[in-house]
């Protein structure tokens, strides 16, 4: 049931920022705009007030983070275990050769049709709502990870590939951007960070999954790799079909949410300077708003450095590794630890990320942890100087991934403009997963330093220096805010024509 909402000076009631705060600023009322819900809670305290907020997260976190994290555990790990696949006989059988091209084309080919329908998949999450859209591509991309175990040649590995990327597409663009429509600005980046941590998961998992299936190689006169293909995408097929009742819907539909505690969820969301939770009608502007806003293509620069880093370890860990000298086995479990660690370091930035409010930064130190393992694997001699190198590379890669994705959906308002923003962003740095899958090349074994110079190339001049410009950019325009620089732009407009403009509003101050 709609009920009836109440204007209310949003401005007077939102905390002031850290930028805010270190310039002495006191936020005062620049206008009256922001249209709320009635406050469930008036008339109690300010003490009561927050542990009714504290059970209100803590809900959500239960009811949204565990299976959201169960579906991109099964998504990262269907699209990197040909890794695995790769060192339990797939080349072999299907007659790949041994100069890696047709393997790496496979590999490519995921990132084609991944890429090119990325940006248009939050439109149609938004539109079909997640409960419908998030569970049917799961089972389509479960239905093409099983057929690929029964693959028997080349061209039909690469069909496979091909639509797996395709039904892959719309996850992960549209689970963070589902997540920013739940959470305000300074609690986005840990619960994006648990999210994000499932593929480090993943890869471990991977590993230790990849070891065991391939005792079944022989049964039904099929290869290790295809079982290690049939089983996770009979799996993924399953989980599929439950997540009709396990996702939830954005928070003005969603059903485990009494009437109150949607209204303090859309309340505490405008507090926020957000609209995500409201229903917004697509037009074409926001697309366009989105296209012309410079923060999504610097985003898609950052976040281009660190895909391109990720596909690159994630797809070739288990060979660098087997080449330093192990079995495949014993390359499949040394895989392991490095995804541990990274899921550790993931979480642990997104936390300080949140509290500190300064993602900027963090991407840039984290940065440093994979470049210098990238340096150790490019110029070490030893396999435990370069296997200590795949530790510091996996920690400086993925917690830059949501620690990015949190950085743009943070400053970029807007129900579809930020749906759109983030999946070019997305899209972009998966397109460089072509790149990835070309780099690591068998005649380059065991050094294999082409490939980590690459990686190390678009850490340094894509995630870091992206970063660092970003970070230098929105200060800029912070100070010009907070000075009354922006004020023309609300001149003469309505309350609703202010809080349509979203990021641009002026009193919108930018996550540093």
């Amino acid at each position: 049931m709609k009920q009836e909402t109440e204007h209310v000076d949003v401005d007077s009631l939102r905390t002031p920022s850290n930028d805010e705060k270190a310039v002495g600023i006191n936020l005062e009322p620049k206008a009256s705009y922001g249209y709320l819900p009635p406050d469930p809670d008036a008339g109690r305290s300010e003490a009561e007030k927050e542990v009714i907020d504290r059970k209100l997260k803590w809900k959500l976190d239960l009811k949204i983070i565990p299976w959201l994290c169960l579906l991109y555990l099964c998504s990262f790990l269907d699209r990197t275990n040909i890794g695995n696949a790769k060192l339990d006989g797939l080349t072999t059988d299907l007659g790949l050769g041994t100069d890696t091209s047709l393997y790496n084309a496979a590999l490519s080919i995921f990132f084609v049709s991944y890429s090119i329908f990325e940006p248009l998949t939050n439109i149609l999450l938004k539109r079909l709502k997640p409960s419908l859209f998030l569970p049917a591509i799961m089972i389509l991309w479960g239905i093409v990870m099983t057929t690929m175990g029964l693959c028997t040649n080349f061209s039909g590995l690469m069909a496979a590939r091909f639509f797996l990327g395709l039904a892959e597409a719309g996850l992960f663009p549209g689970v963070t951007y589902y997540l920013s429509c739940w959470y305000k600005r300074n609690e986005f980046g840990i619960r994006a960070a648990i999210f994000f941590s499932a593929a480090a998961v993943a890869g471990s998992f991977g590993g230790l999954l990849a070891a065991a299936i391939n005792l079944m190689a022989g049964i039904g006169h099929k290869g290790g790799w295809a079982w290690i293909f049939i089983l996770e995408g009979l799996a993924t097929f399953v989980i599929g079909i439950i997540s009709f009742w396990m996702v939830h819907d954005f928070p003005d539909d969603a059903t485990f949410l009494s009437d109150d505690d949607r209204a303090r969820v859309i309340r505490r969301l405008k507090f926020d300077n957000q609209s995500s939770a409201e229903h917004e009608d697509f037009k074409m502007a926001y697309f366009w708003a989105a296209v012309k806003d410079w923060k999504t293509w610097n985003g898609a620069v950052i976040y281009m450095g660190a895909d391109g880093a990720l596909y690159a370890f994630s797809l070739f860990l288990p060979t660098i590794i087997a080449d330093l000298g192990f079995t495949a086995t014993t390359a499949q479990l040394l895989t392991v630890p490095p995804y541990a660690a990274a899921a550790i370091m993931t979480i642990t930035v997104g936390y300080v990320a949140d509290r500190t409010a300064q993602r900027g930064l963090c991407n840039i130190a984290t940065s440093f942890l994979g470049i210098a393992g990238f340096s150790m694997l490019l110029g070490g001699s030893s396999a435990g100087v370069r296997y200590a190198g795949t530790f510091l590379g996996a920690m400086g890669i993925y917690p830059c991934i949501p620690n990015t994705i949190s950085w743009a959906s943070n400053n970029i308002e807007g129900v579809y403009k930020r749906g759109v923003a983030l999946g070019i962003i997305i899209g972009w740095g998966n397109l460089n997963g072509i790149v990835s899958s070309n780099i690591y090349r068998a005649q380059d074994k065991p050094t294999y330093k082409p490939g980590h110079a690459t990686v190390l190339g678009y850490m340094i001049l894509f995630l870091l220096g992206g970063s660092i410009v970003q970070r230098i950019l929105l200060q800029r325009e912070n100070k010009k805010r907070l000075a009354g620089g922006r004020d023309h732009w609300i001149v003469g407009k309505s309350d609703q024509e202010i809080d349509a403009l979203g990021d641009k509003r002026p009193d919108f101050i930018y996550t540093m």
